[in-house]
């Protein structure tokens, strides 16, 4: 269900923790997890919960809880738009959309062409730098004005 190499990943983020506390690691076996199937179904996320023992119920928390988690398919970039407070007040609102124009998908909608999904993001700590975007978890753009948005969608296809 998951590689070795995986397996080795999560081995390194238990070994952090007291033996008794490994359930502790969810969070990176999810991550993981979904690094290597693009999702997480209740199959991997009943592996995780096996290989951690710990209940299924308790990581199925963790992965609804955290939008970084995704439990459906999504496109090749998933785009997280914050949109709390200080993003919303620094254009965030407008820059959501302007995505969802460009891209033709509401929130939660994902591209004809399986490239973009699109998500409503919480914090991501970088106000300062509203608004921002996250990519695929990975990456944040910071001042995304529709014209930087634009850079970012030729970019990425």
């Amino acid at each position: 269900m998951i590689s070795a190499q995986g397996i080795a990943r999560i081995d390194a983020a238990i070994a952090k923790y007291p033996a008794q506390e490994r359930q502790s690691a969810v969070m990176t076996a999810l991550a993981v997890a979904q690094e290597e199937h693009g999702h997480l179904s209740t199959e991997v996320m009943d592996f995780v919960a096996g290989y951690l023992g710990m209940p299924p119920v308790a990581v199925y928390e963790v992965a609804s809880f955290y939008g970084m988690y995704d439990l459906e398919k999504t496109g090749r970039y998933k785009l997280c738009v914050c949109t709390n407070l200080p993003c919303a007040l620094s254009g965030a609102v407008e820059a959501a959309e302007h995505l969802k124009r460009t891209l033709g998908v509401e929130f939660n909608g994902t591209t004809p062409d399986g490239r973009f999904t699109l998500k409503e993001g919480e914090c991501f700590g970088a106000c300062g730098d509203a608004p921002v975007m996250l990519i695929n978890n990975k990456r944040m753009a910071s001042f995304m004005s529709p014209e930087a948005i634009d850079r970012l969608l030729a970019e990425l296809k």
